[in-house]
């Protein structure tokens, strides 16, 4: 009899602004709803020892909920990028971004070659960039996501927050995914 396959479902993402503020832990609060760059707050927590772990990126087709938020048929492909934010090596953040090929023109083509620099201080020193909605959502196991944001970690959480948005640079949408992890230590 062969095994029934596990499903592998999205988080919920939904408007940071129909979110009450009782249901976002306390503690996360103020990460989840930062406006400016997470690069560097994250940079200024650590007092400098700050780095960008590159776990996987290449050309891939995003999940059905990424697609969907950039507008991309299903079929399409995008540059995919993981990374691991570290804090005094530690992981404080699993990130994922989606860049559609057509965002990958012009200036935006040196994107795919950011190898272990940040992509936030590369966004936000851009004057042209414009960030859409924030989307907040709880992470659990069997969710996509969570089994990558949580590898290697030495205590696996039941739940983790993230947070993403759609940025756009001289008019192209790209996603950017930021999961934060219990290492992050608020």
């Amino acid at each position: 009899m062969p095994r029934a396959r596990k499903t592998i479902t999205a988080p919920a993402w939904i408007s940071h602004r129909r979110w009450s503020r009782t249901k976002i832990p306390a503690e996360l609060r103020a990460w989840l709803l930062d406006p400016a760059s997470l690069t560097d707050r994250l940079k200024r927590a650590c007092g400098g020892r700050f780095r960008v772990q590159v776990l996987d990126e290449g050309w891939y087709r995003p999940r059905l909920d990424e697609s969907r938020v950039l507008d991309m048929r299903a079929s399409s492909i995008g540059w995919v990028r993981e990374v691991r934010l570290l804090c005094d090596e530690r992981p404080w953040v699993f990130a994922r971004t989606i860049i559609p090929a057509g965002t990958l023109t012009g200036a935006q083509r040196r994107l795919v070659y950011l190898g272990n620099r940040p992509l936030g201080a590369r966004l936000f020193a851009d004057p042209g960039m414009r960030r859409g909605i924030v989307e907040l959502a709880r992470i659990s196991h069997g969710q996509a996501m969570f089994s990558t944001a949580v590898y290697g970690l030495d205590s696996k959480p039941s739940i983790i927050w993230g947070r993403r948005s759609v940025f756009r640079v001289a008019g192209k949408p790209l996603l950017v995914t930021e999961v934060f992890l219990p290492e992050l230590g608020v």
